[in-house]
């Protein structure tokens, strides 16, 4: 995933609060350890508390959890963390005994976890502590599918009318930002949230906050210098599959360092894309060497659109993404290298960063004579943007930009810059979102384009011999396209080969635990215009299932043990899609001899209207020999009028849910061989 670009404000402005930012925390002492950092008393109602406070059903409740904020001279940014739990039932004690203090990436930096220490306070007050040695560090896989690391440990001798506390330090590697996150819910209630912020000294801006999703107590001035904040009685959060971003939906709070501003949020984003426009105009000038190029790639073009794909397939084959698995370079190595002035200099160099690479391809565009603009778009995998709210934060910091070109009275959009996107598409975290287009005079708002289901496509064929004890047999093929082969690359290409492999057995055997996979090739991981493919060889015993002289036969190979995508009854959180895409299954079955379909029926088709179709195929052979079983799927034809479009409010989820159960009902279509009988004729 590429960064998001630094500019937000002038570079006056971004020094100076840099350098204040630098020398307030070297100015500021560590947060140390000592009282405040020794278990606080437990009052006996704590431990005589029998029902929760905030959710009557709650099974376990945070009495309270607290936020230490510093910064520290060589750590940087620290949290010290400090949370009791109420255990209530066997339940409780079930979810919350097993901790995971979780170390995602802030920014693309790594977030470190240190100083663990936790206790469980029994019913009759004894206390029993957390070894060291039983901490552990593994890797997760939240609902939304993103891994992320995580220290873990689980704590002794919990039972209900238990209380649990720990504590932790986070230590977040990129310190002194001017722009920081804090969350307030858990996957439990919590009676109360207090934070506590030592905020950087010296700033020639005071300290400001915005909440989301939840409202805001007044900050408290501290003797020390610091500001408390404290909310109460904050319900659970409980991530679910397919559900927005986290950001958009749960409660958190952004704290920041800016003058106060007095402009309207429309005013600022035209102060905005006028300096935006500023800041990149020099980047995207044309030397002669680039317009040199820029004509021999668009030579003997016949419009507008073909030119520009060929200026993207040029920029794309000769200039390689430093930080890309595929240009083979370390950390250290990139870190070293000169940095690019200009577009000629990326083109001589033939490498470059994803910005480095955009540029070029603004600048050749420019020199073809097409109107040309750097357009900032927000990441759609993070939050929603809302220009309403007058900050650059999400659009730039944890946002995007691309390349806007003109092309008639439509702006299309360019991003050569990240490898693995195919010519015409976007990252999935920018389409369909609102697009700041830079101008000199009047910057403005336009839609991304989405995807249509077409470009993103999973296609998956088979070849099998079915054996009368129902082992199957044969070889499997899948490619993907689009979105979905980015989503596979960016899962695969910092892995071995022998990781990929290992990851790829793991991913069949969850379905079909007797698959015997074998001569694995998985192909394209780091190409940037190929899909990703995998191939093997699969064997099954048992996949199909012996009675007497019949065997009943799943032939959805490739749904075969998924389950239902939504199998919830009821729902919190809404339903949110990535990205449109389309689904294409051939599977051939030889049959085995002797054996013939008993009465076959094959599944109907399902349609949703214009937003979503499911097609099976089911033929056999004139011969009766060979069953020939397929499907055509797609998902999120209609909806592409914007990111958010691809949102199910929790009122249409019955709906939802109950299209999915059809299409996985048709999916786990089981289908009898009888023994003996008479071949079926071809359908």
């Amino acid at each position: 995933m590429k960064p998001p670009s630094t500019l937000a404000r002038p570079r006056a402005f971004r020094l100076v609060l840099c350098l204040l930012a630098i020398i307030s925390a070297f100015a500021a002492p560590a947060f140390a350890a000592g009282n405040d950092r020794d278990w606080k008393p437990i009052d006996p109602s704590q431990l005589a508390l029998t029902a929760p406070v905030v959710e009557k059903d709650a099974d376990a409740e945070a009495l309270f959890w607290e936020v230490r904020v510093n910064y520290d001279a060589e750590e940087g940014m620290t949290l010290d963390h400090y949370v009791r739990i109420k255990i209530f039932n066997d339940r409780g004690r079930e979810s919350q005994s097993k901790i995971d203090i979780f170390a995602p990436k802030v920014r693309g930096f790594e977030t470190a976890i240190k100083d663990i220490a936790a206790r469980t306070i029994k019913p009759d007050g004894s206390v029993v502590e957390l070894k060291k040695e039983d901490i552990f560090e593994r890797i997760v896989v939240k609902s939304s599918g993103v891994r992320v690391k995580a220290k873990t440990f689980a704590l002794p001798g919990v039972e209900a009318g238990s209380i649990i506390e720990y504590r932790w330090k986070e230590i977040r590697r990129d310190s002194f930002t001017l722009y920081e996150e804090y969350e307030f819910a858990r996957d439990i209630p919590v009676q109360q949230v207090r934070y506590n912020i030592k905020p950087l000294s010296n700033s020639i801006y005071g300290m400001r906050a915005h909440t989301f999703h939840t409202g805001m107590t007044p900050f408290q001035k501290e003797k020390d210098g610091s500001f408390s904040m404290t909310l109460t009685n904050i319900p659970a959060f409980r991530e679910e599959p397919r559900m927005p971003p986290e950001h958009a939906v749960r409660p958190w709070m952004l704290v920041f360092y800016s003058p106060e501003n007095t402009t309207s949020a429309q005013q600022f984003w035209v102060n905005y894309g006028k300096e935006v426009y500023d800041e990149h105009k020099p980047m995207m000038k044309a030397g002669d060497d680039v317009k040199r190029a820029a004509a021999e790639a668009i030579a003997g073009a016949a419009n507008d659109e073909e030119k520009l794909d060929r200026l993207f397939e040029y920029v794309r084959s000769k200039v390689k993404n430093v930080r890309d698995v595929a240009a083979g370079l370390t950390s250290d190595q990139v870190e070293k290298m000169k940095e690019n002035k200009n577009p000629g200099d990326t083109l001589k160099r033939g490498m470059g960063s994803w910005h480095d690479i955009d540029m070029l391809f603004a600048s050749m565009a420019a020199a073809s004579g097409f109107d040309v603009r750097v357009a900032k778009v927000g990441d759609r995998s993070e939050d929603f943007f809302d220009p309403t709210f007058p900050d650059d934060y999400f659009i730039s910091r944890k946002g995007t930009e691309d390349v806007a070109v003109k092309v008639g009275d439509e702006w299309r959009f360019y991003d050569p810059g990240t490898t693995y996107v195919a010519e015409g598409m976007l990252r999935w975290q920018e389409e369909g979102q609102q697009a700041l287009i830079s101008d000199p005079k009047q910057p403005f708002f336009v839609n991304t384009p989405m995807s249509s289901p077409d470009k993103s496509v999973e296609r998956r064929t088979a070849k099998f011999k079915l054996s009368e004890d129902g082992t199957l047999e044969g070889d499997v093929r899948v490619e993907y396209t689009g979105h979905l082969s980015v989503d596979m690359k960016n899962d695969n290409d910092d892995d071995s080969p022998a990781e990929r492999e290992e990851s790829l057995k793991n991913n069949f055997k969850a379905r079909l635990g007797s698959a015997e996979l074998t001569g694995i090739q998985i192909e394209n991981v780091t190409d940037p215009i190929k899909p990703f493919a995998y191939a093997f060889h699969v064997k099954i015993p048992g996949y199909a299932q012996r009675t007497g002289k019949r065997l009943f036969l799943q032939p959805s190979f490739f749904q075969h043990g998924r389950g239902a995508l939504f199998p919830t009854a009821a729902r919190r959180q809404d339903v949110y899609f990535h990205y449109p895409w389309s689904e294409e299954d051939h599977i051939e079955i030889e049959l085995p001899e002797g054996f013939a379909l008993d009465n076959p029926q094959a599944p109907g088709s399902i349609a949703a209207g214009d937003l979503s179709r499911y097609d099976p195929i089911a033929q056999v052979t004139k011969d009766g020999r060979t069953l020939v079983w397929g499907r055509k799927f797609f998902f999120g034809a209609s909806r592409k009028m914007g990111g958010s479009s691809l949102l199910f409010p929790t009122a249409t989820y019955s709906a939802l849910k109950s299209y999915f159960d059809m299409v996985n009902q048709q999916d786990d279509t089981t289908i009898a061989l009888k023994q003996g009988a008479p071949a079926a004729a071809k359908n």
